[in-house]
């Protein structure tokens, strides 16, 4: 019988999660629009966040109103992240320090963003080599968040079963990926509220934050 009280892998999102990165790619749609000759406005970004990238590229050429085709969108967006990020990684509070307890605990984790490889790659670069054994990226997967493809996909590439994993999520989008996966969810709000689920286990910060604990209340809750 598979050990309910530890997760078999931690499965993490990125924007908003371990990197506070959405106010990069909020200033950065308001540059495309201004150098487009669109409009866009707060309420516009905040939508997007969790989402697949294209899904986010047809958004912005809708509602920003610019003649772009929604592949050269996020060509321009991640141009203008990854530049930034490369100048500095807004770490989330707790987050390296988890990441380093869990490698401790020797507890498998994979990254499960869907941003694509180009900008994940100098956030890799900050993190020891050994830190995710899998990475699951947007350009990777045909079908983004809030589809199960994602999380189905990180698990499957650790070799564990999706039920006994503890996804980390801050938006609505992600966290229903990660349940429709099969997942338990740590929901860590940040820039957009998320709603109560059946398998969502919130917190305020990951700081101080006992994942084994939190996955094994989690897994109560289902029963």
């Amino acid at each position: 019988m598979a050990d309910t009280r530890r997760p078999h892998a931690v499965l993490w999102d990125m924007d908003g999660t371990l990197v506070d990165t959405e106010p990069y790619w909020i200033d950065v749609e308001f540059e495309l629009a201004a150098r487009h000759g669109g409009k866009w406005s707060h309420e516009h970004a905040l939508n997007l966040v969790g989402n697949d990238l294209i899904e986010s590229g047809r958004y912005i050429r809708e509602h920003m109103g610019i003649d772009l085709e929604p592949a050269q969108i996020v060509e321009e967006l991640l141009d203008g992240v990854v530049a930034r990020v490369a100048d500095q990684v807004p770490w989330r509070p707790g987050a390296v320090d988890l990441l380093e307890d869990l490698g401790e605990q020797e507890i498998p984790c994979a990254l499960v963003t869907m941003s694509y490889r180009r900008f994940v790659a100098p956030i890799l670069e900050a993190l020891p080599s050994s830190t995710f054994e899998a990475i699951v990226t947007g350009d990777a997967v045909s079908r983004g968040k809030p589809h199960p493809e994602p999380y189905l996909k990180a698990a499957s590439l650790l070799g564990v079963d999706p039920s006994y994993c503890l996804a980390v999520e801050d938006s609505n989008t992600g966290a229903r990926s990660a349940e429709a996966a099969g997942c338990t969810v740590l929901v860590v709000p940040n820039h957009v509220p998320v709603l109560d689920g059946v398998r969502r286990v919130f917190a305020d910060s990951l700081a101080g934050a006992d994942l084994v604990e939190i996955f094994a209340s989690g897994w109560t809750m289902r029963d």
